[in-house]
């Protein structure tokens, strides 16, 4: 089966009346939970995103309650879980404030819960990326956002 561009796929659905477009969209949300998840940001969190974003951290914070402190390993995986709902959350926002401030969260959370990031290799690393990301997208915002952002990140950073 050939897949259809984005310009096709506009063209046609530009075609179709509301009834349609309903079906369409209800059969896409029954075939996948991340198509489900990213119809529900679309319908009920696009228009606010200062809510949505409250919503990631609130997430944040209850997975890192959840965290299996143990040892390294789990928590390692753990970290990589909340990584990975960090980033599809963030890809459907597509916003670089929700990213930085998501991002910069996650980062909080680590230092809040006292998280033994320097035992391992791995973990730093993870912490490194992070950070990465956060410049990329601090650059991308206007000026004064950079700074109240690169402020909050210093913070964070000096408490190390």
């Amino acid at each position: 089966m050939q897949t259809a561009t984005l310009h096709q796929l506009k063209k046609e659905l530009e075609t179709l009346d509301r009834d349609s477009i309903l079906q369409i969209c209800l059969r896409l949300a029954r075939s996948k939970k991340e198509t489900k998840e990213l119809l529900t940001y679309l319908i009920y969190d696009a228009n606010n995103e200062d809510r949505f974003r409250q919503s990631i951290k609130t997430d944040i914070e209850e997975e890192f309650l959840q965290i299996n402190k143990a040892n390294i390993y789990w928590i390692k995986k753990s970290l990589r879980k909340i990584l990975r709902n960090l980033d599809k959350v963030i890809r459907f926002s597509g916003s670089k404030e929700t990213e930085i401030e998501s991002r910069i969260h996650f980062l909080r959370q680590i230092k809040v819960n006292n998280l033994p990031i320097h035992y391992s290799k791995v973990l730093v690393n993870m912490l490194n990326t992070q950070l990465k990301k956060i410049n990329a997208a601090i650059d991308k915002v206007h000026e004064d956002l950079q700074y109240d952002y690169g402020l909050e990140l210093d913070e964070i950073l000096s408490k190390k």
